[in-house]
């Protein structure tokens, strides 16, 4: 491709599209025109499928709704789409899962293993620890210099 339609391409694309992968749960906020109202409509679900091909870029999110598969198909850079949410990051190890229209929406959870980082559970486990409680954690010990033998 010509740096020059690379460069139409690219200005074309909108700025505020969180990175999003399949396996992960999103709520895309979809315009819906009744009549001659129009309002926002929130589609919750699992992106099943990613289709990249630059501003023809789509993904496919798979929503069970009272026991009924409904998947719909939505355009990155389409005007109707006004907000994409990442609710929760899957971490699944194919590109289209297509496999998850056989399953109960239990085993989909199952199969799809949420990403989480646990930072500092030690500290949230244990009972809490007060600082006035226990004075020697606010003493500061002096570093012992070589050859000295450290206190214990």
């Amino acid at each position: 491709m010509s740096n020059d339609i690379r460069w139409l391409v690219e200005s074309k694309r909108r700025p505020n599209i969180p990175p999003i992968h399949p396996g992960d749960r999103v709520k895309v906020s979809v315009k819906a025109k009744e009549g001659e109202k129009e309002r926002t409509q929130i589609f919750h679900g699992v992106i099943i499928r990613m289709r990249k091909g630059g501003n023809n870029a789509s993904f496919t999110v798979r929503q069970v709704a009272y026991g009924i598969g409904v998947e719909r198909t939505f355009f990155l850079n389409s005007p109707y789409v006004e907000k994409i949410e990442v609710v929760q990051h899957g971490d699944v190890r194919r590109a289209r899962l297509f496999y998850l229209r056989g399953l109960s929406s239990k085993a989909t959870r199952a199969k799809l293993k949420a990403k989480t980082k646990v930072v500092g559970q030690e500290l949230l486990v244990g009972e809490e620890i007060s600082i006035e409680d226990q004075p020697e954690l606010l003493e500061v010990q002096p570093e012992p210099e070589e050859g000295e033998k450290a206190p214990e």
